[in-house]
């Protein structure tokens, strides 16, 4: 997870890219009022953050480089200490990561980053979607702007709800089973 200076988040991503590290930068659609008309447009659904994933030591040797340093800098997790005594690089597991891009990556609109007191957990239960265009994203079955919907845990950083998921489209799995 990386901070990047306002408004530079596609100049930082093809910087990256161009070093050989993917990257995301995690959009949402909101209807806005442009020139007096409503539009549909693709708004930075965490402003100011991208996503990059690479081995931390490459990174860390990209990270010293004037032109990228004066993008991007470490986000960190600010509810962890490492050995040293400071707050260590904020890193999202890849099967959270996985769910969350596929989540954003579905055409739908109704995909939303909500607070953790307006979630309202069923059960404790991990689920994996079963069908639909949120098939493969796995998470946890909540109740969110008065829907049932699968809810995407990126630890120390947000919590991201699907739209609508019937229940016949869920599956419950084990916790060995769910990818980390």
């Amino acid at each position: 997870m990386l901070r990047v200076s306002y408004g530079r988040a596609v100049k930082a991503s093809n910087l990256l890219n161009e070093n050989r590290i993917n990257t995301f930068n995690p959009l949402h659609k909101v209807v806005k009022r442009v020139d007096g008309k409503l539009r549909r447009v693709q708004l930075p659904l965490l402003p100011g953050l991208i996503f990059a994933h690479t081995e931390a030591a490459i990174l860390d040797s990209i990270m010293q480089e004037p032109s990228i340093r004066t993008l991007v800098s470490y986000y960190y997790d600010h509810f962890r200490l490492a050995a040293t005594g400071y707050n260590p690089p904020l890193v999202v597991p890849n099967g959270p990561m996985n769910s969350f891009i596929k989540a954003l990556s579905a055409d739908s609109h109704d995909v939303r980053v909500v607070k953790p007191e307006h979630v309202h957990y069923k059960s404790g239960d991990i689920v994996r979607v079963t069908a639909g265009e949120f098939k493969g994203v796995e998470g946890r079955v909540a109740r969110a702007a008065g829907q049932q919907r699968v809810i995407i845990t990126l630890q120390g950083l947000c919590l991201v709800a699907t739209a609508y998921i019937p229940t016949g489209c869920l599956e419950i799995i084990k916790p060995e089973e769910v990818v980390k």
